[in-house]
């Protein structure tokens, strides 16, 4: 493709600092990249302890494993999100109650949220969707009314903020990614944001297969042995270094991806202004990461033929999630909270369009060209 969907961005020091994990001796995992990555993500987060994991999966899955999910417990969720949003309560016999999206950011609609509320609800999970912030006030505020557990779905979110504090932050739990697609990567990564002091220590027992290993290398304990259940949840150390050439241009990456958003942004006003499309709605309230650009069409169709268009033209881009409640397993496994009409509306007319560090203004303009071209040929 002239114009890939994605393209994984490298700093140039992934190599250098894989070479010094390797001299390290250890390779398993929790070794010193590992160590800096987590004081990173707990610094910037300004959350209790941050754990890598090997996915955001991962860490979804621990959190599931430390709200203590039961068989019958109902977690709360939009259903515009990844598989692994659900599948990780699902895997503890939790329900996915999936509730409608909000029309301007397709974040979990808030004020939905109340009436989704039964005796066996455990949980909430806001997904923050495209990096933009969640009504994250409303939401700790209903979960500490009927005293739910919060987890944030931010695998978007890193870098991103919500009246001035990071997503990841505000709920007991948060989980964020680093696969390849995301904005700071290691290839396949995660880690697990524990905010709530009463869940620190279990969780890094689950961490370490449910073995106390590190209280032993703190010094806590004589020997480790097999306490809690748990799984092999670290990534290695080879990851960890790959992420941390990452991390230290956190800031960087994200500007340049900002740049690239604003520049599909003030060229697209224009036929915002003129019904051809709709922009991204980004909240007064929320500073975002430039995670995705994507575009809102009239109607699924003109969404298939613009992709055709696009094809044509040797340009990626791509819808995103087919809603879980209409899926095989959704149907199976969850249940809708009332009418989702924004969501089946919205999933069926969204665009992502092209966005990578290193996209030059040359392909830039290829795409607006192309949406330009597209919108006059189906106008005439």
């Amino acid at each position: 493709m002239a114009v890939p969907f994605n393209r994984p961005f490298t700093t140039g020091k992934e190599f250098e600092y894989i070479q010094q994990a390797i001299a390290s001796g250890v390779l398993s995992g929790n070794g010193q990249f590992t160590r800096r990555c987590q004081t990173w993500l707990e610094q910037q987060i300004r959350c209790k302890k941050a754990l890598l994991t090997h996915s955001c999966t991962a860490a979804l899955e621990m959190a599931a494993i430390l709200t203590d999910i039961q068989p019958g417990d109902e977690v709360l969720m939009p259903s515009y999100t990844f598989v692994s949003t659900a599948n990780a309560f699902v895997l503890r016999g939790g329900v996915p109650v999936f509730v409608d999206i909000r029309p301007d950011t397709l974040n979990i609609d808030e004020t939905k949220i109340e009436t989704a509320i039964t005796s066996r609800t455990k949980a909430i999970v806001p997904v923050h969707y495209a990096g933009v912030g969640c009504d994250m006030d409303s939401i700790m505020d209903i979960a500490r009314r009927h005293d739910l557990w919060v987890i944030e779905d931010a695998a978007q979110g890193l870098m991103s903020t919500y009246k001035g504090e990071p997503l990841g932050s505000f709920g007991h739990l948060a989980a964020t990614s680093f696969h390849e697609t995301k904005n700071i990567i290691c290839g396949e990564g995660g880690a697990l944001l524990i905010s709530d002091d009463r869940l620190c220590d279990r969780a890094e027992i689950i961490w370490e297969k449910g073995t106390n290993r590190s209280q032993f290398f703190q010094g806590k304990v004589d020997k480790y042995t097999w306490v809690d259940i748990g799984s092999s949840y670290l990534p290695s150390e080879v990851n960890a270094a790959f992420l941390w050439a990452q991390i230290e241009e956190a800031e960087n990456i994200t500007q340049r991806r900002l740049s690239l958003w604003k520049g599909y942004n003030e060229k697209l006003e224009i036929l915002e202004a003129h019904n051809n499309l709709r922009r991204p709605v980004i909240p007064r309230e929320c500073a975002h990461n430039a995670h995705m650009y994507y575009i809102l069409l009239p109607d699924s169709h003109i969404r298939q033929s613009l992709i055709t268009y696009f094809q044509c033209n040797d340009i990626n881009a791509v819808f995103h999630y087919v809603p879980l409640h209409s899926s095989p397993a959704g149907l199976q496994y969850g249940r809708s909270s009332g009418n989702l009409f924004q969501t089946d509306d919205l999933s069926n007319r969204l665009l992502r369009l092209p966005l990578w560090v290193g996209m030059d203004e040359e392909r830039i303009n290829l795409v607006l060209k192309a949406i330009f071209k597209y919108i006059s040929l189906s106008s005439s």
